[in-house]
């Protein structure tokens, strides 16, 4: 497969079409994979919170108390309040906020983002990445992964992971095929949207590189059946589970 970045793209403003930007920019293909980074699909959402604007309440407030006594700096409870408002289940409270957002994706902090934000305090994630990937699909004519960077327990270092996507299943299911050996697979599900999203993430990079989309081409998922699950729910996720009753001991 061949993997190249969309570029000049400029700044894309709220209540932007994607849809109708990428049909001008780029040349899209119907089997082509589009990798979107949520940023640009909160920018055109309208994701974007101002802390003047932000309650704190007494929860958020006895979170940024304690993570500020941990990381001995001030924290803004105004940040700890929208990471709440963000979240259906916070897993650490402490040393950072582990949570659970509303569309079941784990990550830190909601995945609120303060980078690439001109002329605004916050970027939320999109409100639902599915829908979102579906709307750019229909526009595009062709599969969309919307893409988020996101760190890895037991391992250092951030990668680009998949939060919504629409047009293509998000997992290789090997589960009854066999191995050179005839031996049956009974528990291989290959996460396909995720290693796409990491793919795209090596070429649209981190910093200032103004490059938020990727196109994936000749991409072929293959003679597979297709699985669609790709967050754990909270009664399935046995690590999530055991860190809800762990308390961090500075």
């Amino acid at each position: 497969m061949n993997v190249r970045t969309v570029e000049g793209l400029g700044e894309i403003h709220p209540g932007e079409s994607l849809g109708a930007v990428l049909s001008q920019e780029a040349e899209i293909a119907e089997d082509d994979v589009v990798c979107v980074a949520s940023t640009i699909v909160s920018k055109a959402e309208n994701r974007f919170i101002d802390l003047e604007s932000v309650t704190a309440g007494e929860r958020a407030q006895a979170i940024a108390d304690r993570l500020a006594t941990i990381a001995d700096e001030p924290k803004d409870p105004r940040f700890a309040q929208v990471v709440l408002d963000e979240s259906s289940e916070l897993l650490t409270t402490a040393p950072f906020l582990l949570t659970r957002t509303q569309f079941g994706h784990v990550t830190v902090n909601a995945g609120i983002d303060r980078s690439n934000v001109p002329n605004h305090d916050l970027l939320l994630l999109p409100d639902d990445p599915m829908a979102s990937a579906r709307r750019l699909a229909d526009a595009l004519n062709a599969p969309v992964i919307i893409t988020d960077t996101c760190g890895r327990p037991f391992r250092h270092g951030q990668r680009g992971v998949a939060i919504g996507w629409a047009g293509l299943p998000a997992s290789r299911d090997w589960r009854g095929e066999t191995d050179r050996n005839g031996h049956e697979l009974e528990v291989t599900v290959e996460s396909i949207v995720d290693e796409l999203a990491a793919t795209a993430n090596l070429l649209s990079g981190e910093g200032d590189g103004g490059t938020p989309v990727v196109i994936i081409e000749s991409f072929e998922f293959g003679d597979h059946d297709g699985s669609n699950e790709l967050f754990r729910d909270s009664e399935s996720d046995l690590v999530g589970q055991a860190l809800s009753q762990w308390e961090y001991q500075p």
